[in-house]
């Protein structure tokens, strides 16, 4: 049964050397660090990379499931529903890290579209002696949409950012932020599938990138290098060619975070704390 899906957890070493780094630089638009600097966060996710044979890859472009994720094959739509991250000490460039990762959790449900799998993956983050990040992971897997099915109501974004920054997300920026983090989810740069078999108008901006960009905006406004935790979570798809905004507010708590899509609506939202003295 699925929800019995207890694999080996999964341990993965990377030197968080300088390269990935600077392609992501690249593609954000922001400073490159340098060797001895503090990794910045959201940037984790451009390291410890899955590579699998081309014949264990599946139609969607990801590894086939069934391996460390369920053999969810009723399900096709994998989405990334959110998640949490906690600092504990700094990740530097040039460092030589171990990733350990486990399914913590699997279950089903039946939502307004149908069924539905909700996957929680727990990866820890250890450098030398120390644990430096923890990341919980969401994953949702449901259905494709049924023809003429109504697409989701925009929920309204909070109001009164004092940060915002306008990103527009070209199809140039996912394929390179697909090719730095080695995703290889064709919905990010295949548009003839993405619109043919995933049922979608454009390519989709990556879960991920747009959590990156919200701590971007907090790093940028704040000079905060690293908040304590940041959770998130992600409610509407946003597309490649579309303007999005990344914005905030300080709250008396740390900050809240939010991605405001074109039509005004909420695409996904986010809240942190700050680092303990």
């Amino acid at each position: 049964m699925t929800k019995d899906w207890t694999p080996q957890p999964r341990v993965q070493e990377d030197v968080i050397s300088q390269w990935p780094a600077q392609a992501l630089a690249a593609t954000l638009g922001a400073p490159a660090p340098q060797t001895g600097d503090i990794l910045p966060p959201g940037w984790h996710w451009s390291y410890f990379l899955e590579a699998v044979a081309p014949d264990q890859i599946g139609i969607d472009g990801h590894p086939r499931r069934g391996d460390f994720l369920p053999p969810i094959e009723h399900l096709p739509r994998r989405m990334y529903a959110g998640g949490k991250l906690r600092w504990f000490a700094p990740l530097r460039i040039g460092a030589t890290a171990t990733r350990t990762s486990e399914v913590t959790r699997v279950e089903e449900k039946t939502g307004r579209t149908g069924p539905l799998v909700f996957v929680t993956v727990r990866h820890t983050i250890a450098s030398g002696e120390d644990t430096c990040l923890e990341e919980t992971q969401n994953l949702v897997y449901r259905d494709a949409p049924a023809p003429g099915a109504d697409t989701p109501k925009a929920v309204a974004v909070p109001t009164e950012p004092q940060w915002s920054r306008l990103v527009r997300p070209d199809p140039v920026m996912l394929f390179r932020y697909s090719a730095v983090t080695f995703n290889g989810h064709r919905i990010h740069y295949d548009a003839p599938y993405v619109r043919e078999v995933e049922g979608y108008p454009d390519l989709i901006v990556h879960g991920p990138l747009m959590a990156t960009l919200l701590l971007e905006t907090l790093r940028h406004e704040t000079g905060m290098a690293c908040p304590e935790t940041f959770t998130f979570r992600a409610l509407r798809p946003m597309f490649a060619n579309t303007p999005i905004r990344a914005e905030g507010r300080a709250t008396e708590t740390g900050a809240e975070l939010w991605i405001r899509g074109p039509d005004g609506g909420l695409a996904m939202h986010g809240e942190t704390m700050p680092p303990t003295a």
